[in-house]
C-alpha cells in the first residue's frame, strides 16, 4: 500500500513537469504562484521524500538483519518480507530522484529569468544589489542540489546490493545461504548509515536555503 501511495504521488509529480514548462510556469504566475514559490514547494517536497527514503532504507536494513539472523520459523515468509522492503525502498529512491529533477527544472527557469531581467534595470545601484543577491542565491542553491545529488548517489549501490542478495536467496533459500550473507549485511549496514548521514546533511541544507528564500 505504501509503495502504491508513492507511485501515485510520483505520477502526479511527473505529470506536472511534462510538456512545455514555460507554459506551466506562466500559468502558475497568472494565479499568483511564481517560480520562487514553486522552487520552495519542490524543495520541501524533496526533503519529505528524502525523509521517507531514509525510513524505508532503514526498514529494509532491519528486515535484512532479521533475515540473516533467522533462527527458526518460516524462512520463505522472511524472504518475501525482505524482498517487499527492497521493492518499497526502490520506489522511494525513484521518488527522490524525480523530485530532485523537478527542483533543477524550476531552478534553471528561475535563474535564467533573473539573469535576463538584470539587463532591464536602469538604476545601476538596484541592479548591483539584485545581481549580488542573484549570485548569492545561485551559489546557495548549487550547494543544496549538490548535497541532494550526493545523497541520491548513495541509494543505488545499496539497492543493487539488496537486489543481489534477494536474488541469491531466491535461488538458495536455506539456512546455509542465510549464514553466508552476514558479511553482506555488515557492508550494507555501513552504506545505509552513510546514506542516512548524507540525507540528514542534505535536509538541513535545504531547510536553511528555504529560510533564506522566504526571507528575501
Amino acid at each position: 500500500m505504501r509503495g502504491m501511495t508513492i507511485n501515485v504521488s510520483l505520477f502526479f509529480l511527473l505529470l506536472s513537469i511534462v510538456g512545455c514548462q514555460s507554459a506551466y510556469y506562466s500559468a502558475m504566475e497568472k494565479v499568483g504562484k511564481h517560480k520562487r514559490d514553486i522552487l520552495i514547494e519542490r524543495i520541501e517536497s524533496a526533503t519529505g521524500s528524502q525523509k521517507e527514503a531514509k525510513k524505508e532504507f532503514k526498514n529494509a536494513l532491519d528486515q535484512f538483519s532479521a533475515l540473516v539472523n533467522f533462527d527458526g520459523g518460516e524462512l520463505q515468509q522472511q524472504y518475501e518480507i525482505s524482498n517487499d522492503r527492497y521493492q518499497i525502498s526502490k520506489v522511494a529512491a525513484d521518488d527522490v530522484t524525480a523530485r530532485i529533477n523537478a527542483i533543477e527544472d524550476v531552478a534553471e527557469a528561475l535563474f535564467n529569468e533573473w539573469h535576463d531581467e538584470l539587463d532591464q534595470f536602469t538604476n545601476q545601484s538596484l541592479k548591483r544589489q539584485s545581481q549580488s543577491r542573484y549570485k548569492e542565491t545561485q551559489g546557495r542553491y548549487a550547494s543544496v542540489i549538490k548535497s541532494m545529488r550526493n545523497a541520491e548517489r548513495r541509494m543505488q549501490p545499496i539497492l543493487n546490493a539488496l537486489k543481489d542478495n534477494m536474488l541469491y536467496l531466491k535461488h538458495n533459500l536455506n539456512a546455509r545461504a542465510i549464514g553466508e550473507l552476514k558479511t553482506e549485511y555488515k557492508l550494507i549496514k555501513q552504506d545505509v548509515e552513510r546514506l542516512i548521514n548524507d540525507m540528514n546533511s542534505s535536509i538541513n541544507k535545504s531547510q536553511t536555503f528555504i529560510k533564506s528564500l522566504k526571507a528575501t
